[in-house]
């Protein structure tokens, strides 16, 4: 089932997932937003910008009484990974390869819960190599057509949970609130206790009431935190 620079990590107890040593490999944001998303029975769940499924993934171990999950993935390698964890695992799922701004119709008011750890940096990627930077920087898909593309798929009443850099949390509430996409939650993550922020966690609902939770802030001490 591996193929060229591949390996099998340990993930949620006796799970295993499928990572490339040559592609993008997740972070402990990717386990900090599917701990922070709030999940409810029969939720129809979506991860965007999925990567190799860990957001997903995570969640759905975590909250094995979601419905369903869909995976939407630009890069074949990553997409064609996750579709083989899931096999790995036993896990029922749906892959779709695609951009986000590509997703077709058939998907829209579908979710009632969208995931996404999207690429947050800006700059250019000159110095690294395409696949892996297109996964941190906004090169190929920006913030604002993230959120267009959750506004869209999203039921009314459905959520959004993203994060982003704590300096773009004035940019990223806006957007939101711009799609109707009311901010409900949010949580600043730092790496060590007292520590300025590094990332911002936000769950928005759309077509929601307006009123904002803001949460303690988090330390982040672990690397992955599977």
């Amino acid at each position: 089932m591996l193929k060229q620079g591949e390996v099998t990590e340990e993930f949620f107890g006796d799970k295993k997932i499928i990572q490339n040593v040559s592609l993008y490999r997740f972070t402990s944001d990717s386990i900090l937003l599917s701990r922070f998303a709030r999940a409810k029975a029969g939720d129809v769940v979506a991860d965007f910008c999925s990567g190799s499924g860990v957001v997903g993934f995570h969640f759905m171990c975590l909250n094995p009484n979601i419905k369903s999950l869909s995976l939407f993935e630009m890069q074949p390698e990553l997409a064609d990974m996750s579709w083989r964890t899931a096999q790995l695992n036993g896990w029922q799922c749906e892959v779709v390869c695609t951009k986000l701004q590509d997703i077709p119709r058939a998907y829209d008011d579908k979710f009632s819960l969208v995931l996404c750890n999207p690429p947050y940096e800006r700059g250019g990627f000159e110095k690294e190599d395409f696949k892996k930077a297109v996964c941190r920087k906004e090169i190929t898909i920006t913030l604002p057509e993230i959120v267009d593309a959750a506004f869209r798929k999203l039921k009314f009443g459905g959520r959004l949970a993203i994060l982003n850099r704590a300096d773009r949390t004035a940019e990223l509430i806006y957007l939101l609130k711009s799609k109707n996409l009311e901010p409900k939650r949010l949580q600043f993550v730092a790496g060590t206790a007292g520590a300025k922020p590094y990332l911002v966690m936000a769950e928005a609902v759309k077509g929601g009431k307006e009123g904002v939770e803001v949460l303690p802030p988090l330390v982040n001490t672990t690397e992955s935190g599977l």
